[in-house]
């Protein structure tokens, strides 16, 4: 046994002998430390709260209330989930458990279905393993006993996952009761810590994400150290179901999807209306932050995917295919174009920065088991961007970006935003030190502009650092959408240059960035942020027209024709429905201005204007209300109660 000095935060260094836990050392410093923590990070990585010290070290608490802390508790309730699990069902295989955003899941195979019954068991089952508060123990394993071990317990998976590990590897498992399981780690001290949890669905998943391999079955779960945020996210949940963008797209008929072509959508003729102002909208922004749209071309011979890299990096991905002798790719993403048409003609100095917009096709293959909705799909369009500048010009350029960035946000109402820089992946491409080069340029304009941000280590794109913004939506998820990327690697590759002011050739920057990223993607997120309550410049339908009755329809169609004349959205009820009817069934279809004609607005030759929201404003002259309309329109206003 040896002495090691552990420093904390905040206080002097300490000397303890090597078999002291993490949990002891911080008590010891100072019991607040301890105050509401569950582990520790040593040196930088989480580690059990009871886990021993083993060199010197620097130590930090980390708290229940904490994202890892809630993460630990979430990892924790999987593996309490995988105990009840096996013994209802002992002949289930086990695979993985982990915890993402606010949720954990594990996957199993088993020959039927988890039904509801099955699930209402597991979690009695969970919340008796609870009350039993099992220490849960940490063992390290040769690859070869935890190999044997598991080969013993008929779980072939976890002999699979082991045998991908290098025999030299530290394994571990952990222990509680008499359940035992592979495992990184870390977990909570005791079962009994996991008190307030519940299960959500079920759904089938392929084993390692490859629909080539057997589907699996999946138990998503939910927890919490507290009951008052287990209730307040299960009430979270209920409402994302009402807005979930599937379910609204089918009701306001704006899109929908077909098996014969997977992963791709149909927008009808309301959902393309959206699809358009949207487009529409940044199009606005690129004259205005001086952007030039290009066309490029859908299908390029893989030589090109080749010398940008993406056939080394991003092939599985990949549509190809053989046409005659030469082989071809869909494009999965504009930048290798964009290198081609900026090459195309030699650039001074005085061009640049050349900015270079496309809203082009764009077509990857995702794995069957990751599509989802308009969020996850295989053939979208970006408001796909590259900008061209020299060094000196990036960190303008980014300033320039990141108030474009916010505009748009402001526009569609996301109010909290958090931003990642996010550094060097395992797989990159190009120079480590100009990756560290590159990396010191994204973090310093952020500081600049008095953007906050945290570093994600190995997020990067493979061939260059990136900042990523994440808006909040009004369910209080992040959602990542924009994207700022700095890169040398492609225009080394295409041999890119400029004639310098000096007369030399020279290298330009390349910056790649999107802002709303995927057209299909931020209108799945916006639904569910604004509930499909669209603003009014946004919306498919902007005024219905409800004749109080047929004899006053001819009156609504001349109302129709000026709207219309006005370039408004205007659609007429000509039912035989009574008014209050084709009321109730505007407000479904979440129109936002309603106007009611009968025989006093046909004879005064105005309009009962009654808006969602707000009710009933009174009559009004039509041309009163075209200018107020046009002016909402104009300006891009939201009305307060669609984030609601």
């Amino acid at each position: 046994m040896k002495e090691i000095t552990v420093k904390v935060a905040g206080h002097e260094p300490r000397t303890y002998s090597s078999n002291t836990s993490v949990s002891s050392i911080l008590h010891d410093i100072d019991p607040s430390l301890t105050d509401n923590a569950v582990a520790a990070k040593v040196n930088g990585q989480m580690w059990d709260w009871n886990r021993s010290v083993e060199s010197d070290a620097e130590l930090a608490p980390v708290s229940a209330d904490s994202r890892e802390g809630h993460a630990l508790l979430l990892h924790s309730a999987a593996h309490l989930m995988a105990q009840a699990v096996k013994e209802y069902f002992p002949e289930a295989q086990m695979t993985i458990g982990p915890a993402i955003e606010n949720r954990f899941y594990y996957d199993f195979d088993v020959e039927t279905t988890f039904s509801e019954d099955d699930l209402s068991k597991i979690e009695n089952r969970m919340r008796e393993l609870s009350s039993e508060d099992f220490v849960v123990k940490r063992e390290v394993v040769d690859c070869e006993s935890a190999r044997k071990f598991f080969k013993k317990q008929n779980e072939s998976y976890k002999v699979e996952m082991i045998d991908d590990f290098e025999d030299e590897e530290v394994i571990t498992t952990y222990t509680q009761g008499d359940f035992v399981d592979l495992c990184r780690g870390p977990h909570l001290p005791t079962t009994g810590m996991i008190k307030y949890f519940q299960l959500l669905n079920t759904a089938g998943a392929y084993w390692r994400g490859d629909e080539n391999n057997k589907m699996l079955q999946r138990i998503y779960g939910t927890a919490f150290y507290n009951e008052d945020d287990l209730n307040a996210y299960l009430e979270q949940i209920k409402a994302a179901k009402e807005r979930n963008h599937r379910k609204l797209g089918k009701e306001l008929d704006l899109f929908f999807f077909d098996q014969l072509s997977p992963g791709s959508p149909f927008f009808l003729p309301k959902g393309a209306i959206v699809y358009n102002e949207l487009q529409n909208f940044i199009r606005e922004l690129y004259r205005k932050y001086d952007y030039r749209e290009v066309v490029t071309p859908q299908v390029y011979d893989v030589e090109l995917w080749k010398q940008s890299g993406h056939w080394e990096l991003f092939r599985e991905y990949l549509y190809h295919m053989k046409i005659g002798e030469r082989e071809f790719g869909l494009k999965p993403m504009n930048c290798p174009g964009h290198a081609i048409l900026f090459g195309s003609d030699l650039h001074s100095y005085r061009d640049l920065p050349v900015r270079i917009a496309d809203f082009g096709r764009l077509h990857r293959y995702e794995k069957a088991g990751v599509i989802s909705g308009l969020t996850r799909v295989r053939s979208f369009s970006q408001d796909d961007a590259h900008i061209f500048c020299t060094m000196e010009q990036v960190t303008g350029e980014i300033t320039s970006l990141i108030g474009m960035v916010n505009v748009v946000f402001e526009t569609f109402g996301f109010e909290s935003v958090k931003v990642e820089l996010s550094k060097r992946p395992n797989k990159a491409l190009g120079d480590a030190n100009l990756w560290q080069e590159t990396e010191t340029i994204l973090s310093k304009s952020l500081k600049e502009n008095g953007v906050d941000y945290v570093e994600m280590e190995g997020e990067g794109a493979f061939y260059g650092p990136k900042i990523d913004f994440h808006a909040k939506d009004a369910l209080g998820r992040y959602h990542q959408l924009s994207t700022i990327q700095l890169d040398f690697t492609l225009p080394e590759r295409f041999k890119l240059e400029y004639v310098a002011e000096d007369g030399s050739h020279q290298q330009p920057v390349m910056i790649h960035r999107a802002i709303l990223g995927s057209i299909e993607r931020f209108l799945g997120v916006y639904l569910e942020h604004c509930g499909g309550d669209f603003p009014l410049w946004l919306a498919p339908t902007q005024v219905a027209i409800l004749p109080v009755s047929e004899k006053f329809s001819p009156y609504g169609f001349e109302v129709l024709e000026k709207l219309q004349s006005a370039g408004l959205r205007v659609e007429i009820d000509e039912r035989a429905d009574k008014v209050g009817a084709k009321i109730r069934n505007a407000e479904t279809q979440k129109t936002n201005v309603m106007l009611i004609v009968g025989g006093r607005e046909m004879e005064s030759k105005e309009v009962s204007v009654r808006r969602r929201f707000v009710g009933d404003q009174g009559q009004m002259k039509l041309e009163a209300l075209i200018s107020e309309l046009r002016s909402e329109i104009n300006e891009r206003r939201r009305h307060k109660s669609s984030q609601k």
